[in-house]
C-alpha cells in the first residue's frame, strides 16, 4: 500500500463514513467531533417526530439509538436505515410502547393522588410510586438499546430486565439521562430535541460499555 492510499484509508475512517482499520480505532464515527454532534441534534429530531404517537416513544429510542451506533461505527448512516428500522420494529414496538404508557399512567396517577393528600398512606405510597417509575423508565431505555432486527423485541425485554437487574452504574447513568431530558424540557421546551439526541447518545455508549464488559 503506498504512503497516499494509507492516509486517504486514514482519512475516511476519521470521518466516520469510510472504511475502517485497527488505526482509526473501534469507533471512528467518533473522530468527527462536528459531525457526531450535528448527528445527535438529527437524532433528536427524527426521535421526537417518531414519539408523537406517544405509544412509539420505546421504539424512536430504539432507532435513534441503533443510527448513532451505525454512526460512531461507520457503519453508514443514511436516513434509508432509519426508514428501514421503524419498518422492522414498529408493530412490537408499539405494543411494547402500549404497556409502558399504561404502567407509567398508573404511577403518574399514585403520584398525583399522593400530592393531593387523597390517598391513604401518601409517602409510603409516593415514595414506592416514584421508585418504580424511575426503574420503568430505565427500564425502557435497556430495552431500547437492546433491540434490533434481528432479535426482536421480547428479546430485547429479556435483555432489558437482565440489564436492569445486573447492571447498577449503567441504570444510574441511564436515570440520570431521563431526568436531564425532563429537567431540560421544563426548562424551554425546544430543548428537547438536543436532549433526546444525547439520551440516544448516553444509551448507545452505556449498551457499548456493558457489551465491553461482558467480552
Amino acid at each position: 500500500m503506498t504512503v497516499a492510499s494509507s492516509r486517504r484509508l486514514r482519512a475516511q475512517a476519521a470521518s466516520g463514513f469510510g472504511p475502517t482499520s485497527t488505526e482509526a480505532g473501534a469507533w471512528p464515527g467518533a473522530k468527527q467531533r462536528f459531525a457526531l454532534f450535528g448527528e445527535v441534534l438529527l437524532t433528536g429530531i427524527v426521535v421526537v417526530l417518531l414519539s408523537i404517537p406517544i405509544v412509539t416513544i420505546p421504539l424512536a429510542v430504539a432507532v435513534g439509538t441503533r443510527h448513532l451506533m451505525r454512526f460512531l461505527r461507520a457503519e453508514g448512516s443514511q436516513l434509508s436505515l432509519i426508514a428501514g428500522d421503524v419498518r422492522e420494529g414498529f408493530v412490537g414496538g408499539v405494543g411494547i410502547g402500549c404497556v409502558w404508557l399504561a404502567a407509567t399512567g398508573v404511577l403518574l396517577m399514585d403520584l398525583l393522588l399522593v400530592a393531593s393528600g387523597a390517598l391513604p398512606g401518601g409517602v409510603a405510597v409516593g415514595a414506592i410510586a416514584a421508585a418504580l417509575l424511575a426503574g420503568l423508565t430505565v427500564l425502557m431505555l435497556w430495552v431500547a438499546a437492546a433491540w434490533t432486527p434481528a432479535i426482536g423485541w421480547r428479546a430485547a425485554v429479556r435483555v432489558g430486565f437482565a440489564s436492569l437487574r445486573t447492571d447498577p452504574a449503567g441504570s444510574a447513568y441511564l436515570l440520570v439521562g431521563a431526568g436531564l431530558v425532563v429537567l431540560l424540557t421544563w426548562m424551554l421546551v425546544p430543548l428537547i430535541v438536543p436532549a433526546l439526541g444525547c439520551v440516544c447518545f448516553a444509551v448507545a455508549a452505556i449498551s457499548a460499555r456493558r457489551v465491553a464488559r461482558r467480552s
